[in-house]
């Protein structure tokens, strides 16, 4: 149900010409919403193409994936935490080339292939459309060896992972838990995880046994009604760490020793106990870690995995297929 149209003031709401309209260079096709609600609230018009500032660089979009954060900004879960404008523009991942630079902006030269995040909310700049602006220290070099597809893919699920790692500091050998493990971000956890000298323990759907294994876990626990006890079964001392993609919080928490980390992936995480501490990654976009993330792609020891490709044109039918959930990857929007 469609919520809050209030708040949306302008030429938005009061009709945009659509993507059929003829186009001067000062405009570019993009997704947006005048008001929140389900995916039917979402169209493709004629916006103005932003120019970049200091420090910043303007990436003409070749790729970008949908995510569940799109879902959020399209629903109003994150009004509170944003102006109010005329319009939004959702999507947080991009691949593409510099097609811009502002002022004091080095390391960069139009024409280069690039991968960037957006930290939305705060920054409203999003990658679902023609053109987006980043600050160059959300940008870095695209992997070599990927297509843009795939490549837009990596930022965001990308930086949860690397920076969940760090939240778990676990030391090198350490046995630690994954729920979630077939997901976009459980999938790069595990091999981030693997790939930092770390055992795997993964939580995953029978039916992904066999994925989560190639992607690096030393033992599979099925997803069950009772996690913790299935890990303790496995590992009966109980992990060190545990990152919780999968939201199970307090049914999954007996699985960790005392004393272990517990990292949350969605929201807060469950109460602490037995001195274990309680963290929850709150992506944010770094250039340095995108730098080393794509290397690990070019090196094969990150997979980049995508559901399907979809044209920005479909974006409402891409937001239908992101709420069937059980994708093993992203969908992502091409202009």
């Amino acid at each position: 149900m469609r919520n809050q149209p209030s708040r949306f003031q302008g030429q938005i709401a009061r009709g945009l010409p659509g993507e059929d309209t003829f186009r001067e260079k000062t405009t570019m096709r993009a997704v947006i919403l005048s008001e929140y609600g389900g995916s039917d609230v979402l169209r493709v018009v004629e916006v103005p193409t932003p120019e970049p500032g200091d420090g910043q660089v303007r990436i003409r979009v070749a790729a970008a994936a949908l995510n569940p954060a799109d879902a959020l900004i399209r629903s109003g879960a994150l009004a509170s935490r944003v102006p109010v404008r005329d319009y939004y523009i959702p999507g947080l991942d991009v691949a593409g080339t510099v097609d811009a630079l502002g002022a004091d902006v080095h390391g960069f030269t139009v024409g280069d292939t690039v991968i960037g995040l957006s930290d939305w909310p705060d920054t409203q700049a999003g990658t679902h459309a023609e053109y987006v602006v980043l600050p160059a220290t959300a940008v870095a070099a695209a992997p070599r060896h990927a297509s843009p597809v795939e490549a837009a893919t990596l930022p965001l699920n990308g930086l949860t992972a690397w920076q969940a790692l760090d939240l778990l500091a676990a030391a090198d050998g350490a046995t630690v838990a994954i729920t979630g493990a077939a997901g976009a971000v459980g999938g790069y956890l595990v091999e981030l995880a693997t790939a930092r000298g770390l055992r795997v323990v993964a939580v995953a759907g029978s039916q992904d046994e066999g994925l989560v294994r190639k992607l690096g876990a030393t033992v599979f626990v099925r997803r069950s009604a009772d996690p913790a006890a299935a890990i303790r079964a496995a590992v009966p001392g109980g992990v060190a760490g545990l990152i919780d993609a999968a939201a199970l919080n307090g049914s999954v928490i007996g699985a960790l020793a005392d004393g272990g980390t517990f990292v949350s992936v969605l929201g807060s995480g469950p109460a602490a106990e037995r001195g274990i501490r309680i963290s929850q990654v709150r992506v944010h976009s770094d250039a340095v870690q995108l730098a080393e993330l794509a290397t690990l792609a070019d090196a094969g020891l990150v997979t980049l995995r995508v559901d399907r490709e979809m044209p920005l044109s479909e974006a409402a039918a891409a937001h239908d297929a992101l709420a069937s959930r059980g994708l093993r990857g992203r969908i992502v929007l091409v202009p």
